[in-house]
């Protein structure tokens, strides 16, 4: 096997399926059929670096099966591997297995330009014993399935026990109230009273959709999402809502009001990781980093108010030939129960299968307990998979951006009401050149 790894490191949905059947019951003669790929070579384009060591492993698991496919994995950073994406599938160079998130594959299953699955993928895929509703819906484009469901980035709590138990505090916050209380017991400050450690690092700055998609986590938990639907396939955007207007009141409280952060102080994981954050929303993969980069710091994770976003990915092909059915072989291997457990144990990032007992993986990395057991009415939502989604959120945040950075806003419910209609114009505005404006 050969790989090659080009990068550097880093809707309104119930809760998904709990079942803790055994997952090794659950398979559909993944590795059937191997004189048909023999001697083939394929290759693997991700978006996330850390999963390269995954399909590495799922190839290497493949070679007494098929000893003579070779399997290059490419793993680059997620807008990179997007652009690559875009180039390599309309003039027909792409890898033959493409891991896409729903709203990204939307636009190019629009075009007709993935295969459509055999029938036996499209079968596994519908099964409610292997995929909850909500993952065989992502994994499809009108009625049809088109890719398989591999992982999810799901958001919870993380927070510094130490820091807590300094600040008198037991256990997370509950409300998002309590994030706000929180947040001004926990910040550290110089004699000045500027933060040095923030009470929680909110994502306030950076490049892409990551600044949108933070705002609608917290914005979830005040009851409301960034686009809402309009009718039949049609959408318009609810960034003035009082839920978006509590939601941005909230980070310019916290910014310029309370002053539990900045936007110049260390951010996100790596803040965490070395002590100069006691809290803040993240995925699973996480847990991996700071096993790696700070095991000695004490922390825990916890489920979120209401619940929270889920970002899909799946595995798709665009191949034709034996190169198709040795991509299509490769992407039933991932899902191998002890496969996708070893993701879970190595990598971090949740595995989209319902049917996996994570039990021994839990009680050893309890961190994990926030991602794999949440009460009954957590719910879950998504953006919805629509071609310009990347462009509304990556507007959005830049606006944002600006919101963030303007004190005179913080307090003010009736500027930063007129501020978010500025934002569902400019949204209202793509959506209707799409075609997909509703009132």
């Amino acid at each position: 096997m050969k790989n090659l790894l080009t990068g550097t490191a880093p809707s309104n949905y119930s809760a998904l399926g709990r079942a803790t059947l055994l997952g090794s019951a659950l398979g559909f003669g993944l590795l059937a059929g191997s004189a048909s790929v023999a001697a083939e070579e394929i290759r693997v384009w991700s978006g996330y670096p850390e999963l390269a060591a995954f399909y590495e492993h799922v190839a290497e698991g493949m070679k007494a099966e098929y000893p003579d496919l070779t399997v290059t994995v490419e793993a680059i950073a997620l807008r990179e591997h997007e652009k690559r994406v875009a180039l390599g599938v309309t003039s027909g160079e792409s890898a033959q297995v493409i891991e896409l998130a729903t709203t990204i594959a939307a636009r190019y299953l629009e075009g007709g330009l993935l295969n459509t699955p055999p029938a036996d993928i499209q079968d596994f895929v519908k099964d409610p014993a292997n995929f909850t509703e909500f993952f065989a819906n992502s994994a499809s484009y009108d009625g049809t399935v088109y890719g398989m469901p591999l992982f999810r980035g799901q958001s919870a709590l993380y927070y510094n026990t130490d820091m807590f138990a300094a600040a008198g505090l037991e256990g997370p916050p509950k409300t998002m109230a309590e994030f706000d209380t929180y947040a001004d017991k926990l910040t550290q400050r110089d004699s000045n009273g500027n933060p040095t450690v923030s009470g929680w690092s909110m994502r306030l700055s950076g490049g892409g959709s990551g600044i949108a998609e933070k705002f609608a986590i917290n914005m979830w938990q005040h009851g409301g999402e960034l686009l809402i639907p309009a009718g039949e396939g049609l959408w318009k955007s609810n960034f003035a809502s009082d839920a978006g207007v509590a939601t941005l009141k909230q980070y310019l409280h916290n910014l310029y009001e309370t002053k539990t952060v900045t936007a110049e102080m260390p951010a996100d994981a790596d803040a965490f990781e070395r002590g100069q954050t006691a809290m803040f929303i993240r995925e699973s993969w996480v847990i991996g980093d700071i096993a790696a980069k700070a095991p000695d710091l004490n922390y825990a994770t916890a489920t979120l108010p209401v619940g929270s976003i889920v970002s899909t990915g799946q595995l798709y092909v665009k191949a034709s030939g034996d190169k198709e059915a040795a991509a299509w072989a490769f992407v039933k291997a991932t899902q191998e129960p002890d496969n996708l457990l070893w993701l879970l144990d190595n990598v971090g990032w949740l595995p989209n299968r319902s049917g996996l007992d994570y039990s021994s993986i839990v009680a050893a990395k309890p961190g994990f307990e926030a991602y794999v057991n949440f009460p009954a009415d957590y719910a879950f939502f998504t953006v919805p998979a629509i071609g310009p989604i990347d462009e509304i959120q990556t507007r959005s945040a830049a606006s944002l951006v600006a919101a963030f950075a303007d004190p005179s806003l913080a307090g003010d419910d009736a500027a930063i009401k007129a501020f978010l209609e500025g934002i569902d114009t400019e949204v209202n505005g793509i959506l209707d050149r799409e075609g997909l404006l509703g009132e």
